[in-house]
């Protein structure tokens, strides 16, 4: 039976992905649920299951290739398959496609380096001594890249550009997470020798960028955002928040002050957790928040799902854990997509104030700057206070400024009595009661 393999769409904005690494080889015996590749998303890297048993006939794609959604990377078949037919097959349907329409302020792509390889022949029947050969180098093959692959750990920006550049990865130090080799790492190898170059140079964008490329223009030009800004005094929270980290609860990050304080607001403004939908505005059962994370290639957002049913020690928890393995690229497309509401926070980059752009089908998101120690007026003395600014993005579609206006000032409440980040969330049942959470 031939099981055809396609480039999986795992994500809404994928439209489409790298071929990282092939785990299996032609010639290899491949039972269903092996992996057969590891495949870079717009977000992540992930493995590709086999969904059918065989021998993995035909590899289509090499490794460090673009490949849309749904096109055809490798056939599975027994030995005995004709593959013959699916591989024509597929070869008119992916030539007769259409190709998508380009953004009309997105560079020309850069000229391929080196030609395309021409079609194979039809494969003659091997012989038995050939297919012994044929073994033997395929297992040399796959062990040393199996121990390659073990002592060398790497991002596929950095192992795509470090092949261009010619660069030896064992002789790279990696200063990303566990010695992961980053795609700085291998720039600074690059531009070291290149101080005095001037030439301009194409780079090409990573799966990642091409998604934010095409999520941003699809907000910003059809919604009609809107901006509020308020300030904040943070002298309270700081003070609680060192205070909860000497009773041994562990470092307790501003960020998941900002994520329950986010909760809290929107439990009590359910108005804002809602998305546009054309006709109708859908009110979200459950708050899941996203926190934006910057990573070399671009930005992630992993999402805290149910943050009204959470109590400030399992944010703080879960937000370790989905920060880690988001800058590792180890996140799944469950834990990074289907955000009803967003905060992005530039504070620890010294930048006091910015506006977001909103991430559709979202209507609302945080912008949240620098904690700021300032001269505050207050009666006729002048006191030193820690101050931050945060700018609430909407869309004008689905809320109006008196809801946001309203959210802000809970989410301000919130953090300058932090008091009520320990206290159970109220939301509002069908009937108008408040709900203990």
């Amino acid at each position: 039976m031939i099981t055809r393999v396609v480039m999986p769409k795992l994500t809404d904005t994928m439209e489409e992905g790298v071929v990282v690494a092939w785990k299996k080889h032609e010639g290899d015996a491949v039972e269903s649920g092996d992996i057969l590749a590891e495949i870079e998303t717009d977000k992540a890297v992930l493995d590709l299951e086999s969904f059918g048993s065989g021998v993995l006939r035909k590899v289509l794609v090499p490794e460090g290739e673009t490949v849309k959604a749904g096109n055809l990377i490798a056939v599975i078949g027994d030995q005995d398959d004709d593959i013959e037919a699916t591989l024509a097959e597929t070869s008119e349907d992916q030539a007769a496609a259409p190709e998508p329409p380009k953004d009309s302020a997105a560079p020309p792509p850069p000229p391929p380096k080196e030609k395309p390889s021409q079609p194979s022949p039809a494969p003659s029947i091997p012989t038995k001594e050939e297919k012994s050969s044929s073994a033997k180098k395929e297992a040399k093959d796959t062990q040393a890249d199996t121990s390659q692959d073990v002592r060398i750990k790497v991002s596929p920006r950095a192992k795509v550009l470090a092949k261009e550049q010619g660069i030896d990865l064992s002789k790279i130090k990696g200063s990303g997470p566990e010695g992961r080799i980053v795609e700085a790492d291998i720039q600074g190898q690059v531009d070291a020798p290149q101080v005095l170059e001037r030439e301009s140079k194409d780079i090409p964008l990573s799966q990642m960028r091409k998604a934010i490329a095409r999520v941003t223009t699809s907000s910003k030009a059809p919604v009609p955002h809107f901006y509020l800004t308020t300030e904040v005094a943070m002298d309270q929270a700081e003070r609680l928040r060192k205070q909860m980290e000497e009773l041994g609860n562990g470092p307790l990050s501003l960020t998941v002050l900002f994520v329950r304080a986010a909760a809290l607001a929107l439990a009590r403004h359910p108005e804002m957790n809602v998305s546009f939908m054309g006709e109708t505005l859908r009110r979200h059962a459950t708050i899941d928040i996203g926190i934006a994370v910057a990573l070399e290639e671009g930005l992630i957002t992993p999402v805290i799902r149910d943050c009204a049913g959470k109590n400030i020690l399992q944010v703080a928890e879960e937000i370790r854990d989905l920060f880690v393995r988001a800058k590792s690229q180890q996140l799944t497309p469950e834990e990074y997509a289907g955000a009803t509401f967003s905060i992005s926070n530039l504070g620890m980059y010294e930048v006091d104030n910015f506006i977001a752009v909103l991430m559709p089908p979202q209507a609302a998101s945080l912008a949240i700057g620098a904690v700021n120690i300032v001269p505050v007026a207050r009666g006729r003395a002048i006191k030193l206070s820690r101050r931050m600014k945060v700018t609430l993005s909407c869309d004008h579609r689905a809320l109006d400024g008196a809801q946001g206006a309203r959210f802000l000032q809970s989410f301000k409440r919130a953090l300058e009595k932090p008091l009520e980040l320990f206290l159970p969330l109220k939301t509002r049942s069908k009937n108008n009661h408040e709900i203990d959470q």
